[in-house]
């Protein structure tokens, strides 16, 4: 069985983010990329200071195998009144296929419900890339509709499918 683990990011991590981060293909669906190597420790940097901001509204991680850094997840705290969040994961395309984006994904919902105490979390993804819809299917997450519109990357503006699961509908999920 696949095991991948999440911890905090950490500055000397950047060399593994911009492995990934400076791909085309990695960043065709999003508004940055690909990025320089100052734009990646740029990033880094923000993440790794995001955990010692008050209150704490980011949560990224770096993905790991075998102590690898193989990706990234991160849970975005939208609304701490609302109880809402919002996840986010990018994997190394050597990667895509064996499941470490649904394995990001359910420690970063296990995080959101059971550490931060979020009701309801919610992800987007572009609607050509069948991959990540499927990874968030996989999660247990519900469709509930397409926002247009939502990000101007390279080819033009891009539509965003959203998808949510509410904090009882995870445990049932956790129960399959």
């Amino acid at each position: 069985m696949l095991s991948v683990t999440l911890s905090k990011i950490e500055v000397s991590d950047w060399r593994a983010v911009h492995s990934w981060a400076s791909l085309a293909e990695v960043c065709r669906f999003q508004a940055w990329g690909p990025n320089t190597e100052e734009q990646t420790r740029t990033f880094v940097t923000a993440a790794v200071e995001a955990w010692s901001q008050a209150p704490q509204l980011r949560f990224p991680y770096a993905a790991r195998i075998d102590g690898d850094v193989v990706g990234m997840g991160e849970l975005h705290v939208r609304s701490r009144e609302q109880r809402q969040g919002e996840i986010t994961y990018v994997v190394h395309p050597r990667r895509w296929g064996h499941g470490v984006g649904t394995a990001i994904g359910n420690e970063l919902l296990r995080r959101g419900f059971e550490e931060v105490g979020l009701h309801r979390i919610y992800a987007t993804c572009d609607p050509r890339n069948a991959g990540s819809a499927r990874v968030l299917s996989k999660l247990g997450m519900t469709w509930e509709g397409r926002h247009r519109h939502t990000a101007l990357i390279r080819d033009g503006w891009r539509d965003s499918e959203l998808f949510s699961i509410i904090e009882d509908e995870w445990r049932v999920v956790l129960r399959r």
